[in-house]
């Protein structure tokens, strides 16, 4: 059978209302924790510059192959993963049903991600409101900041909050592409920007922040011997521009065919980079003007060791507001990513309406993230190692090799006035989908890698 027989199922859907709303919404989907509690912590432990320069190498191979193709995926067969895979495979004269079962992997994995994600953004909001009564500041030592958070960090121990995250997000969702998730990215994203200027502007001016910059501007040509400080830069580069075969996807299949998809791919990366090095700019030197080198990541740096620095530095309190006011909307633009490809593939697959769908997902989200409110840690940890990148890995897949280069070359051509030279081919057919290999292989091995 002809692949002109098996063209692939496209159905009119909502789109966005600018390609500049779209690129704001992929970039709110990638600046997420990642870029804020682990880049800054693997720049310190990795030698600083000799640490940037590998991962900027990784930012620019993945966001010239693996973002540009999720969403020309995406885009080509209006559908997120479940539709799309099909479709591919529908093209090549195979079982469809065999690609929309595999397009079940990311768009479960995007649920998980979002269910962990809702009580991390839970605690945000604690602590945002708290920045703003003064509670987030209130204990007295770092002792007594570890106790707040392991009591919030405990079994049902921030119900309420993770209540009030899904209602947000609920009523984001429901209100669409466009009216909610694109005006929702057009507000929050220019405001984390400016946040976080005007944050490293203010910690640049404190004394002893100079060695700060000093060591993030360090470069050791013997660093880049240690393979390890590649492999959580690629981890890194490859977990924070959102790739995974579903939430890019997802977004794509909201945009229209006359916008260029590699010039959206680009400005994703530029500012989902930019927001890394920020975060750098100010937790780095924030620590530095304590004397103190930053060792921990995650949860321990910004729910403990950041508000303990902050209540005793100059102006800590106005710096607590902008941090946490920041980072709240760095992970309120993320979660409604997540959340959007298991609800998009209820009403693709399923024909539910857009409210019907949002239900259902947002009861479902509510009851599992408040049972794994104590193990949130492990939960995300599982889904990152173990099923994500697999979801990025069939995706390119799909794209590359199942509807082909040719195929893949001629989508992401349209909108666009410069050709795409010969080098598509290469990179994307093979060395994207071997990076995918490596970050899933490397990720089991080394108990993950972003």
């Amino acid at each position: 059978m002809s692949n002109e027989e098996n063209q692939v199922d496209v159905t009119v859907r909502d789109t966005w209302s600018t390609q500049m709303g779209f690129i704001l919404a992929c970039v709110g989907s990638a600046v997420g924790m990642g870029n804020i509690w682990l880049f800054p912590t693997r720049v310190s432990l990795y030698g600083g510059g000799t640490f940037i320069l590998p991962y900027i190498f990784f930012v620019v191979v993945i966001g010239y192959t693996g973002v540009f193709g999720e969403m020309g995926l995406g885009r080509a067969n209006k559908r997120g993963p479940i539709g799309s895979f099909g479709n591919a495979m529908k093209y090549r004269g195979k079982d469809e049903k065999v690609g929309r079962a595999l397009g079940f992997i990311p768009t479960t994995a995007s649920l998980l991600l979002a269910i962990g994600y809702t009580v991390v953004v839970g605690w945000m909001l604690k602590y945002t409101f708290g920045a703003f009564t003064g509670a987030t500041l209130a204990p007295n030592n770092i002792d007594e900041f570890g106790a707040a958070f392991g009591a919030m960090a405990a079994p049902y121990g921030n119900t309420v909050w993770v209540l009030i995250t899904m209602a947000l997000s609920i009523f984001i969702m429901n209100a669409g592409v466009s009216k909610g998730i694109e005006k929702l990215n057009k507000f929050m994203m220019p405001l984390f920007y400016v946040l976080f200027i005007a944050l490293a502007i203010y910690i640049s001016t404190l004394p002893g922040a100079s060695d700060g910059y000093r060591y993030i501007f360090t470069f050791d040509p013997k660093g880049l011997t240690d393979p390890i400080v590649w492999i959580f830069a690629l981890g890194q580069a490859f977990f924070s521009l959102s790739i995974g075969g579903s939430g890019t996807v997802i977004y794509g299949s909201y945009l229209k065919d006359d916008e260029d998809v590699l010039f959206s791919a680009k400005m994703v990366a530029i500012f989902d980079t930019s927001a890394a090095l920020l975060a750098a700019f100010v937790i780095i030197p924030a620590m530095a003007t304590t004397g103190s080198q930053l060792s921990q990541g995650g949860p321990g740096l910004l729910f403990i060791h950041l508000p303990n620095l902050f209540k005793n530095m100059p102006g800590g309190t106005l710096v607590n507001i902008a941090f946490f006011l920041a980072c709240t909307f760095a992970v309120m633009t993320s979660i409604v990513n997540l959340y959007e490809t298991p609800i998009a593939a209820l009403q693709d697959e399923f024909k539910f309406s857009r409210t019907k769908a949002t239900i259902i997902i947002g009861v479902l989200g509510t009851v599992a993230a408040l049972i794994i409110q104590g193990l949130v840690g492990e939960w995300m940890d599982i889904v990152s190692i173990y099923i994500n990148p697999i979801g990025a890995t069939i995706a390119a897949i799909m794209f590359y090799w199942v509807f082909g280069t040719e195929y893949a070359k001629n989508e992401l051509q349209k909108g666009r006035e410069k050709e795409i030279g010969g080098w598509f081919k290469p990179m994307t057919k093979y060395v994207f989908v071997g990076v995918t290999v490596v970050v899933y292989v490397a990720g089991v091995v080394l108990g993950g890698i972003g």
